[in-house]
């Protein structure tokens, strides 16, 4: 039947029909494609709703035990359960839970580094316009990768230190650029860090760790 009825429609006919299907096809592509998008974008503004939220209930907490405990190490001091005034390192235990707050003593530097950095920055956009690969230099990339900074906005001084070793793979400008690096005088920062344990049944102590990663 459907065979006969197409048989019997003029050349006219066909056409408009087929550009009528094609329409509709058009249309519900569309369709599919506006529901996917709005469906996207539903789900990843919900994921970074709710990870604003864990990030600043994290920076909060972290805020709050640096405070809590500059103070209860004040009063561990007055009480004697500290062995040196300017200790910082410590552990309290109580009942089933213990934390654990350590300082280490990290390898940084000082203003020159930011002035070696923001020089090296043009150096490499210099640099990538006279290779033919551009920014997908191997040895650009690997520039750029050792002078990013960590969350607290510093520059890593192991990182720095390898950009040490590709003075020979550039000019004297770069040669220029790392000794104002290593005439920056390192200076030391402490960085204090938390950890917490429970005591599982078996009497065994067990890292809790607040990582996203590790849960």
């Amino acid at each position: 039947m459907e065979k006969d009825y197409l048989a019997a429609m003029t050349a006219e006919e066909k056409e408009s029909l087929y550009a009528r299907l094609s329409k509709e096809r058009k249309e519900t592509a569309n369709n599919r494609r506006e529901a996917y998008e709005q469906l996207r974008h539903n789900f990843i503004f919900d994921v970074f709703e709710k990870l604003q939220i864990v990030t600043d209930n994290v920076t909060g907490f972290r805020k709050w035990i640096d405070d809590e405990s500059d103070a209860f190490a004040g009063i561990m001091k007055e009480y004697g359960q500290l062995r040196k005034d300017d200790q910082q390192s410590y552990t309290i235990v109580d009942s089933d839970m213990k934390l654990e707050i350590k300082s280490n003593k990290i390898k940084s530097f000082d203003e020159r580094a930011d002035m070696a950095a923001s020089r090296l920055m043009d150096y490499l956009k210099k640099y990538v316009q006279t290779t033919d690969r551009g920014i997908d230099d191997p040895m650009y990339q690997l520039a750029m990768t050792l002078l990013e900074r960590n969350k607290q906005g510093d520059l890593d001084y192991k990182s720095i230190s390898k950009l040490y070793e590709l003075e020979s793979k550039f000019d004297g400008e770069y040669g220029e650029i790392m000794q104002l690096f290593k005439e920056s005088n390192v200076v030391y920062k402490t960085a204090i860090n938390y950890y917490f344990h429970r005591r599982d049944k078996a009497g065994v102590w067990r890292r809790i760790e607040p990582s996203f990663c590790r849960l």
